[in-house]
């Protein structure tokens, strides 16, 4: 009997027995008329039959029928099952148990479902944790720790405690920030690299563009550790050759990884030094590492393929049989600690003002108030009576040790570019707060000082 690790991420569905990988297979589902296939075969037909491709049977695990007419008698839990029965069947042997580590974008109803699924499919399953803590095999000393994974349609970033174990804290599952977001980005960039270099156009067929989607992977490793990427297809017994700087890569998807950013800094409070945990999904993805550690600061720690499996093979506790599995937040470390010692520093300028309309507001020592009643005693900047969710004393903004902290004092909450924070961040120019409902909206901003000034 041996007892086997399953990490449930669409973008990969991986099972190991801490030695090796046995299997790592994407989310992917192509329905046939006689019935489906899943996993790799389905991937290589993505592009070839759109219309009959399912992926987003994980992340939204339902009874409910498919959209598609043709296959309303499928479920996402029909797909599901067969690709977990199919995956169970090439790697256990007769007694083998599995251990779980599930995605935060799970909820307790689709966890519900996945176990149902696993007692019809007879799968012995022992224990169920979250990917996050599983992954996460030691102590980030004077550090926070956020794991960082992407799945096919969004990204998790998982915000852990430390007090003497790896402890679920809270997370955020960001849509369109996933695998297949990125690679229909870079998707784009590479065919119009071709387009300009060789007039070839690879979107054109299904087949070709196929080979991009097929391609990308292996062309990211090139541009992790090159300048450019040699680029190449064969179409049609032609061979079509294009080179991308791979810092286009990194441009290209700008927006992916600001949006990331924007919610770690919302995630971290001020003075916490930050322990950037990537998985090695999304430590492949150029530039991202580098990026978070620019924009977020604090360390980024880079995990191995396999990580969260093995991290959680190494401490699962296995349940009685009989008795009823249930998702566990908190395992024991099993690795020496970590001593977070370099807090490093954000991108981008310490404001100066506050601006709101067209008056800008100076940033002190002296802490400048935000609330609908003004104090004689107090800096503040008066948002009116009649503003719906805003606090008397709703937050303040001061400079302190070398940087600009927004601390929220209310229970309606203040957002950061969008993002409610957890009780303090640290500002850069050009942030947006929002306060109230709809809202009230003040800009960072700094202001050069004048000669003489």
């Amino acid at each position: 009997m041996t007892l086997l690790a399953a990490h449930l991420n669409d973008a990969g569905i991986l099972i190991t027995d801490g030695d090796r990988i046995l299997c790592r297979e994407p989310g992917f589902a192509l329905l046939e008329d006689d019935g489906m296939v899943t996993g790799r075969v389905a991937w290589a037909n993505a592009s070839l039959k759109p219309r009959r491709i399912q992926n987003r049977y994980w992340s939204e695990l339902t009874t409910a029928p498919l959209v598609d007419r043709r296959f309303q008698h499928l479920t996402s839990a029909d797909i599901a099952s067969q690709q977990l029965e199919e995956l169970w069947r090439r790697t256990a042997k007769p007694g083998d148990q599995l251990a779980l580590a599930v995605p935060s974008y799970m909820g307790n109803e689709n966890l519900g479902l996945l176990l149902g699924i696993i007692m019809d499919l007879d799968i012995p399953v022992v224990a169920m944790v979250d990917a996050a803590v599983a992954a996460t095999r030691r102590q980030y000393t004077h550090g926070v720790p956020v794991h960082i994974d992407l799945s096919l349609h969004s990204a998790s970033l998982t915000r852990l405690s430390q007090n003497g174990q790896a402890q679920y804290e809270r997370s955020a599952v960001i849509d369109e920030a996933g695998m297949l977001d990125l690679y229909d980005i870079w998707l784009r960039v590479i065919a119009e690299t071709f387009v300009q270099q060789s007039r070839f156009d690879p979107l054109h067929t299904a087949e070709t563009e196929q080979v991009i989607r097929e391609s990308i992977l292996d062309w990211l490793v090139i541009a992790a550790s090159k300048g450019s990427v040699p680029m190449e297809i064969e179409y049609r017994g032609i061979v079509h050759r294009a080179e991308i700087e791979s810092l286009e890569f990194v441009t290209a998807a700008t927006p992916v990884y600001q949006n990331l950013v924007s919610n770690l800094r919302a995630i971290y409070r001020a003075g916490e030094i930050p322990a950037l945990q990537l998985s090695d999904r999304a430590a492949r993805m150029p530039g991202l590492a580098d990026t978070l550690k620019a924009r977020v600061g604090g360390e980024v720690y880079l995990l191995e393929p396999g990580a969260t499996a093995r991290g959680l093979l190494s401490r699962a506790t296995e349940s009685r049989p009989g008795s009823t599995v249930t998702l566990a937040r908190h395992l024991p470390w099993d690795q020496a600690p970590l001593d977070v010692e370099i807090a490093g520093s954000q991108e981008g300028a310490q404001p100066t003002h506050v601006l709101r309309g067209d008056t800008a507001t100076p940033i002190t020592d002296a802490a400048l108030v935000l609330g609908t009643h003004v104090a004689d005693d107090e800096r503040w900047l008066d948002l009116g009576q009649e503003m719906a969710g805003v606090s008397r004393r709703h937050c303040d903004i001061a400079a302190a040790n070398g940087q600009c902290v927004v601390t929220d004092h209310s229970r309606y909450g203040t957002y950061l570019n969008g993002h409610r924070i957890d009780g303090s961040a640290v500002l850069q120019s050009g942030d947006v707060i929002r306060v109230g409902t709809p809202g009230v909206e003040l800009r960072m901003i700094f202001v050069e000082p004048s000669d003489g000034a």
